[in-house]
């Protein structure tokens, strides 16, 4: 099966998180959405996405293609359908796309949008789906359970150190290099993973379910309540309560984080704290990129949603429900706006236009750190995102 993960509606919605990225290459669990399918099915994935990303998330073509809502998670029973579609059905749930097979190579000009060009399936299987950006942190407990059972199915987890203090051992998996000395691990009937030479150090209090990615630190005493995710080459101290950090991003020091999801790239600067609960204990509204305006979350309790490479000063705060996009640089006393738009650079005083020359800049040594370049891709990608926010940018 040649399997393409496409961009659906939903896409939208999950921005500033898709701005950089196509859907399945989201993370939730332990793994992407990318991953997940590529395990359930042994085979690799490739991406439909947007023209500007291509060139970093290329999709490839055979004489018979099965395209998949990048936003829907596998099962057994989604995949037993779409393993039955013929070329030219199309698999539907609620009048959405999830699944469609194709018999040609003219997969970048199928149009969803218009059913008459396809034989139409309904689907009876129950599956997740990611369709705003808070689906991420309130699915995460759920997704951490059925990865850490699918990545450990018939494998051993490296010995737990006799200085780790846990009821619950059974649940918790290490992988190779994988360190956690004079901690706490408490799974709580959930699960723990810890990955490949990822490391926890002493002090630190983790009560699940909680996945800790390759190469990832939670620092001294740090304090974790589940479910949560932290991506790979990522350094978390402090208080983090059911949030997903998608990798390569630090919040290094005290202060809290909760019921949040940050992009990669990121830093949060020493104590930085996010309100998740309104003091009126009312509903919290976020900004919404499709309806250009806030919409109900139907969440009481909602924090940080903040795109790739933006960073925050020390002693940050942020309001419940805030949005910060891409290449965000804030710092300063006070609460900034709950919607800060990418390539903003201040704070509660007001924002300037974080000007490219500056961020391609701060990009290259931000990932020099990692090994990795910020080459002429990361760049054009870049660029087209300024272009696309510069609307939002008007009302400085």
């Amino acid at each position: 099966m040649n399997i393409i993960l496409f961009d659906g509606a939903e896409r939208e919605n999950l921005l500033p998180l898709t701005f950089t990225r196509p859907v399945a290459a989201l993370r939730i669990g332990i793994l992407t959405i990318k991953e997940k399918w590529e395990l359930s099915l042994k085979t690799s994935v490739s991406f439909l996405t947007q023209n500007y990303l291509r060139k970093k998330f290329p999709f490839k073509t055979e004489k018979r293609n099965y395209l998949i809502n990048g936003s829907v998670f596998p099962n057994k029973s989604l995949i037993c359908e779409i393993k039955k579609l013929e070329a030219g059905e199309l698999l539907i749930k609620n009048n959405k796309p999830i699944a469609a097979c194709i018999k040609d190579f003219r997969v970048e000009t199928i149009n969803f949008e218009h059913f008459d060009d396809f034989k139409l399936i309904q689907s009876e299987s129950d599956f997740s789906q990611i369709k705003f950006p808070w689906d991420i942190f309130s699915l995460n407990g759920q997704e951490i359970e059925n990865d850490f059972k699918l990545i450990t199915k018939g494998r051993k987890s490296q010995k737990l150190s006799p200085a780790v203090s846990t009821n619950q051992a059974e649940n918790i998996f290490l992988e190779a290099g994988a360190k956690v000395e004079f901690a706490t691990l408490i799974p709580d009937n959930g699960y723990i993973y810890i990955g490949k030479d990822a490391e926890i150090m002493a002090g630190s209090i983790v009560k699940g379910s909680f996945a800790l990615c390759e190469h990832s630190v939670l620092k001294i005493a740090a304090k974790i309540y589940g479910p949560t995710t932290v991506g790979p080459y990522s350094k978390v101290g402090g208080e983090v309560n059911n949030c997903v950090i998608q990798g390569y991003s630090n919040k290094g020091h005290d202060g809290f984080l909760g019921n949040s999801v940050i992009g990669e790239w990121c830093n949060l600067g020493a104590d930085t704290n996010n309100s998740n609960l309104k003091n009126n204990y009312a509903e919290v509204k976020l900004w919404n990129y499709t309806k250009k305006g806030f919409i109900k979350s139907g969440l009481q309790f909602c924090g940080l949603i903040m795109g790739d490479h933006s960073k925050c000063g020390i002693n940050t705060m942020f309001n419940t429900g805030t949005v910060v996009g891409v290449s965000a640089n804030i710092f300063g006393s006070g609460f900034p706006r709950n919607f800060i738009p990418s390539f903003s650079w201040g704070g509660a005083s007001g924002f300037t236009t974080y000007k490219l020359p500056k961020v391609f800049e701060t990009a290259k040594l931000v990932m020099q750190r990692r090994n990795i370049e910020s080459d002429e891709t990361e760049q054009a990608i870049l660029k087209e995102i300024f272009k696309q926010t510069e609307e939002f940018r008007t009302q400085y």
